[in-house]
């Protein structure tokens, strides 16, 4: 009886092992563990590389117009700070790309579930989505200037063709990843055809998903600034890539530099506010990131 008792208690033990093996720690940082960990890494590296340029400046590695220091370009922002043009230009491109970016969400999920789950399709178009994903956008900014003109269209046409390769590609790459087992489990309790799609495929699949979105707002944001470079004209507004393009024919360097900041900046903003947070939540809710 002693005996008996002594493994209930065992395997109550072991059970109690494996439920805390799983369950997830969760913790608030403290502000000032976010502050070292995530804000102050970043900051020290911008100023190592403006410390970097400004000594490339003082020992005149070249001359002053191909390489200005940073206080011109910092006097380039203010300028255009000074003027309200600063807000606007980058509205301007950041309205452009988001919009573009939702539209290849739209036409890229649908056409990656198409691929990904219907083998004729897949053996169709497949090799032909990875081929656009590899082709450069810039090569579509001639074409789309001839059939749409110089305007919008043919900055959203530009977006889509190197933005909906990404995302579909990525939709396929997340699906091929879902375990049989999922399916099959699907399959016994009755969720099959666009129930298994909605219910099993797409949640087990988010993780490739997101990856192929981070991707794709990527391949937009590349693909406006090529098409903003080359398709420049009064009626359509001046943004990031006509900003880079007006300081290359004025020979201004601190606004090409500024230009080209604004570009990284709006860039890394987006995927920090966006889809870090996003990624971090998909994970964590499926136990593949410990919030620390």
């Amino acid at each position: 009886m002693a005996s008996t008792e002594t493994k209930a208690d065992d395997l109550a033990g072991l059970e109690a092992g494996l439920d805390a093996l799983d369950a997830v720690q969760v913790r608030r940082t403290p502000a000032r563990e976010i502050l070292l960990n995530k804000v102050l890494p970043p900051v020290l590296a911008v100023v190592l590389v403006v410390l970097v340029w400004q000594l490339l400046v003082w020992a005149k590695v070249t001359d002053d117009y191909k390489l200005p220091p940073p206080s011109a370009v910092w006097h380039s922002l203010t300028d255009m700070w000074a003027q309200g043009t600063l807000l606007e230009v980058i509205w301007t491109s950041v309205s452009r790309g988001l919009l573009g970016f939702v539209m290849a969400v739209v036409i890229g999920t649908p056409l990656g579930l198409l691929v990904a789950r219907v083998k004729v399709v897949r053996a169709a178009i497949g090799p032909i989505l990875s081929g656009l994903q590899s082709l450069p956008s810039v090569a579509w900014v001639a074409p789309a200037i001839i059939w749409l003109g110089l305007d919008d269209k043919t900055m959203y046409a530009v977006i889509l063709l190197g933005a909906v390769p990404s995302v579909a590609n990525g939709l396929v790459s997340g699906v091929d990843q879902v375990p049989p087992l999922f399916l099959r489990a699907g399959r016994t309790i009755g969720a099959t055809g666009l129930r298994g799609t909605w219910h099993i495929v797409l949640p087990a699949s988010l993780p490739g998903y997101l990856a192929g979105l981070k991707q794709g707002w990527a391949f937009s944001w590349r693909s406006l600034m090529a098409a903003e470079i080359i398709a420049s004209s009064p009626d359509l507004g001046l943004g990031l890539g006509q900003l880079l393009e007006n300081g290359r024919n004025n020979f201004d360097m601190p606004g090409i530099f500024l230009a080209i900041l604004l570009i990284l900046f709006v860039g890394i903003a987006i995927d920090l506010l966006i889809f870090s947070p996003l990624e971090r939540r998909v994970l964590r809710s499926r136990g593949l990131l410990v919030k620390s």
